[in-house]
């Protein structure tokens, strides 16, 4: 069965209030928040990564990355090391495509990651960038979990998914507005690939089609238990490679540090739709109020010392602590 008779049989089935269409190979997104329990696997994850989610606020790395301070050489490496994250995760996803507890999440023309990384390093490294990219000390440990858990637990796969493609429907776009203005890459997106989905059309709505079909998927308590220390562990070879690209970038030459760094995320965010603030979209998270959030930020704006701390702030809690928008 292919994944378009799936989305179908999914959307009939589901016990949410979520409705989807496809348009021209384009998932399209709309409908009501779901209505969720805490034993949904998407809930018990949010509630059992939350000392990881406080982890990641204080990576130093995206810090950084977030106030525009990336050099181009880092920000090169970084995409070598999601190069080999993606490549082994879309591999074992690929082998256990027909698992029960795989099958339900597998959406390769709207997620999988690899071709377009393949396009970034050809634009930043050439034509010959596989001979010039290689698997880092800290990306292994991660690789090679990945191709355990596949072999071994395919089940853990879904918590490594989960993990790392809401984090790039949500806080990654994010950092592709960042990376594009400080490493001043073209508009017309070259180098930046990883972060286009053009088989999702509303962000929001595919997260919450996600999350309806891994609640879908039947687990029994364990097994979501282990899901969510998976997760934890996922969050935490991130932040190994976070590290090591931290410490990469104290031994690159100050001038070419300073040669790298464009735009701070004030400027990012200048003249862009308020929706897509992430001081909306954190306080919308917490306060449900959109019209004091969006009069909030535009107040913030002004306030340039303390929008760079609370922004870094925010969009890491937005990206990589919530993964999904609320």
């Amino acid at each position: 069965m292919n994944n378009s008779n799936l989305l179908l049989r999914s959307i009939e089935s589901t016990k949410t209030m979520t409705t989807e269409q496809e348009t021209n190979g384009v998932i399209v997104g709309d409908g009501e928040d779901e209505i969720l329990s805490p034993s949904d696997l998407s809930e018990m994850l949010a509630e059992g990564t939350k000392e990881a989610h406080d982890r990641a606020e204080n990576c130093q790395f995206v810090k950084d990355f977030l106030r525009g301070h990336i050099p181009r050489e880092l920000f090169k490496r970084g995409t070598a090391a999601l190069y080999f994250v993606y490549l082994a995760m879309e591999e074992e996803i690929e082998k256990n495509k027909d698992h029960p507890q795989v099958a339900p999440i597998y959406f390769p023309a709207e997620l999988h990651r690899c071709e377009a990384l393949a396009r970034d390093l050809e634009y930043f490294y050439g034509a010959e960038w596989q001979i010039q990219i290689s698997l880092s000390a800290c990306t292994k440990p991660y690789v090679d979990r990945i191709h355990n858990v596949g072999a071994q637990d395919p089940a853990l796969l879904v918590a490594h998914a989960y993990t790392r493609y809401m984090g790039d429907l949500s806080g990654g776009q994010i950092l592709k507005k960042v990376a594009q203005r400080a490493l001043k890459l073209p508009s017309s997106g070259e180098g930046l690939n990883f972060y286009q989905f053009e088989g999702i059309h509303g962000h929001s709505g595919f997260k919450r089609l996600y999350r309806s079909r891994m609640n879908e998927i039947e687990l029994d308590t364990d097994t979501k238990r282990k899901i969510v220390e998976e997760s934890n562990r996922a969050f935490g070879f991130n932040m190994m490679v976070f590290t090591e690209l931290e410490e990469i970038g104290k031994k690159i030459p100050e001038q070419a540090q300073e040669e790298a760094f464009g735009h701070g995320h004030a400027e990012i965010m200048q003249g862009e739709d308020i929706n897509k603030c992430p001081y909306y979209v954190a306080k919308m998270a917490t306060s449900g109020n959109p019209t004091y959030v969006c009069q909030f930020a535009k107040a913030l704006l002004q306030h340039l010392p303390s929008q760079v701390v609370l922004a870094a702030w925010i969009a890491l809690f937005a990206g990589f602590t919530a993964w999904y928008l609320r």
